[in-house]
């Protein structure tokens, strides 16, 4: 039969891998994908992609960790539309550390997919995610309608088509980084949105200093996001790196996440030319009133003082680079 008339499919390629490094900061990847799961699950916000690739938990989470990812979605999903307005599309989109993320189908529901969509985390996910999109068509469908070619080829730790892409890979490692983004067809000419949620805080403060430096240096006209913790030196910080190390997880970057000033500093400092940050009450706050009475009357919380301190340990971090004539520097929250 001809290629043009094939009904396209998705191969896969064998491989092996023996990656054991890093499952504390792995499993944090676990723990984010359940919460947004179950927040969706309860009615926070809409998205029918996630329960195609992420497990529902049977255990119940706190409104106030419900509420803290509704914001987090929230904010982050307000900052890309922004920029997409600004280049009208005509960009691309890199998303460090992805995990289960499911914005490129969100926005091509939404008419408002990038030239093209990349995501990069660690083989072991990227394999967990590679997966479910090969034997869910739900999720393998939208890809396909937008390539060009009759087959999809998933190659290891890698899915490249014409508008997405799932590249296996360490964060830490500048060189594999580029070279495997290159190949899947990045382009440095093209305005450039790169997404860290709740990466850089895993990585030292010298290599995450240095992904924001190489990212300035690629890229002429971007804009850089970033979402993870802020405020580490009172008690409740410390109760949360606490938590997390009983878990061997270590934040070794959190000398970084010490105020809105201090990561707002690490991005100029590493060749961004604007940076704004606001902690996630503040966000909060600045939420649409109906949406924030809709997702209120959800669930009773009677620890708004938890939810407070919660989300004044968290923040939204914003840097542009070039893109003046687009008006890059004007967004904001």
């Amino acid at each position: 039969m001809a290629g043009s008339l094939r009904k396209p499919t998705l191969d896969s390629c064998p491989y092996s891998s023996s990656d054991t490094d890093d499952e504390g900061v792995r499993g944090t990847c676990e723990d984010a994908s359940i919460c947004k799961r179950f927040a969706v699950s309860i009615g926070y916000w809409n998205d029918p992609y996630i329960q195609h690739l992420v497990r529902l938990s049977k255990e119940r989470k706190a409104p106030e960790i419900n509420r803290g990812y509704f914001a987090r979605v929230h904010g982050i999903s307000q900052l890309i539309k922004a920029f997409l307005q600004k280049t009208e599309c005509h960009c691309q989109i890199i998303n460090l550390g992805a995990g289960m993320d499911t914005t490129f189908w969100i926005l091509k529901d939404q008419d408002l997919l990038p030239s093209k969509y990349f995501e990069v985390d660690f083989p072991v996910i990227v394999t967990r995610k590679l997966h479910s999109i090969k034997f869910k068509p739900l999720l393998s469908k939208p890809i396909l309608e937008l390539h060009s070619e009759d087959t999809l080829q998933i190659d290891g730790y890698t899915l490249d088509s014409k508008r997405y892409a799932v590249i296996g890979a360490d964060l830490r490692d500048l060189s594999e980084l580029e070279e495997k983004l290159k190949k899947c067809n990045m382009d440095t000419q093209l305005p450039t949105l790169l997404i860290t949620e709740c990466v850089l805080v895993y990585m030292t403060p010298e290599q995450s200093a240095n992904l924001i430096k190489w990212a300035a240096s690629v890229f002429g006209t971007a804009m850089f996001i970033n979402y993870e913790q802020v405020n580490m030196d009172d008690r409740f910080g410390q109760i949360m790196i606490e938590n997390l190390r009983r878990r061997q997880c270590d934040l070794a970057g959190v000398e970084t996440c010490k105020s809105l000033d201090s990561q707002k500093e690490r991005l100029l400092a590493n060749g961004w030319e604007t940076a704004a940050a606001v902690n996630m009450m503040e966000l909060y706050s600045r939420l649409p009133q109906t949406e924030v009475s809709r997702i209120e009357s959800l669930e009773f919380l009677d620890e708004l003082e938890l939810l407070e301190q919660l989300m004044r340990h968290y923040c939204l971090c914003w840097a542009t680079k070039g893109g003046s004539e687009l008006g890059l520097t004007e967004i904001t929250f």
